[in-house]
């Protein structure tokens, strides 16, 4: 009996290693890798590397971080794209997640009619291209031939109209929230999702007690899409932080008026590439997508080590 469990035990571990997995996953590691892994390993590299005149490049480790962060030629404008992403950022949580769990919240009910067509209708902004979007939003907000003042004009409004776009202290928001209008349905669906899978047990059980609707929502159907709200948050907070397209669509690389709508998406493309009388620096513009990078590992971190921690044992 002994020498049958050695065999099996032999034979088991003499077993061959199903190299099929490898075969598999060969051509997304392959791809992955060549497309995501060596790009951010070479921007990291080059990040630590200067150019002098003659075209040479030199090893200067962290001198292209302090130069960013310490040299007003280059601080300056980090700053202040950095401030103006996290403003970016922070009207897409307030505004854009509350919408978006208020209307999942409204196609949620039961006795919605029409659900379908509602969800199809709000969730086609974002798969439109962002070049159509910037151009219809400056067209409609023009205040030459933008269609905005006029509809204002008629609710007895006009008077609020200004030229958003155009000037510095309301160019930033108004860009977050064409933005918001595009993307809604992303955080819309992904809410909608939780709140259709919640048991009906659960709140068949509250509705019996005499729970009014408010009460089962805020206090049933809310806590338990507590994790769906959390992956918003740091599917909003990386794609902010990777923001470029809809700004440089509508604002051009220069982000103005004055900087206004600069975030550090333009701010690396001027850098890395250069625009009008700028030239490009690819060494300062590794550094600014390291920078980038390191931001975003940051927010992520404080999502999984704090925030997640905090839904688990809330919802344990």
């Amino acid at each position: 009996m002994t020498s049958i469990a050695m065999a099996a035990d032999t034979s088991v571990g003499r077993r061959k290693w199903p190299a099929h997995i490898v075969v598999f996953l060969a051509p997304a590691f392959l791809v992955y890798t060549a497309f995501s892994i060596y790009p951010l390993i070479d921007t990291i590299w080059l990040s630590l590397y200067t150019t002098d005149d003659t075209g040479q490049s030199h090893f200067i480790g962290l001198g292209n971080f302090v130069t960013l962060l310490t040299d007003p030629v280059w601080s300056g404008p980090f700053w202040n794209a950095f401030r103006n992403n996290s403003i970016f950022f922070a009207i897409h949580m307030v505004v854009q997640t509350s919408i978006g769990l208020a209307l999942a919240a409204l196609l949620s009910l039961p006795r919605l009619r029409g659900a379908g067509i509602y969800r199809t209708l709000l969730f086609m902004p974002t798969m439109l291209s962002v070049v159509i979007i910037g151009f219809v939003w400056q067209l409609i907000l023009s205040p030459l031939w933008g269609i905005s003042k006029g509809f204002l004009t008629s609710f007895g409004l006009g008077a609020l109209f200004a030229p958003w776009l155009g000037q510095e202290g309301t160019a930033l928001i108004t860009v977050s929230l064409i933005s918001v209008w595009q993307f809604v349905g992303i955080p819309m669906i992904l809410i909608y999702a939780a709140l259709i899978n919640i048991p009906d047990d659960l709140i068949d059980a509250a509705t019996v007690d005499g729970a009014p609707p408010f009460y089962v929502f805020w206090q049933i159907r809310l806590p338990l899409v507590y994790p769906t709200l959390g992956v918003v948050s740091i599917l909003t907070f990386v794609g902010n932080f990777n923001a470029f397209d809809l700004i440089y669509a509508m604002k051009g690389a220069q982000a103005g008026p004055n900087g206004a709508t600069d975030i550090l998406g333009t701010f690396f493309y001027r850098t890395f590439f250069g625009y009008q009388l700028q030239t490009g620096n690819p060494t300062m513009g590794a550094a600014v997508a390291t920078m980038m990078l390191f931001i975003i590992l940051v927010g992520v971190l404080i999502y999984l080590f704090g925030v997640q921690r905090k839904l688990q044992h809330h919802l344990a």
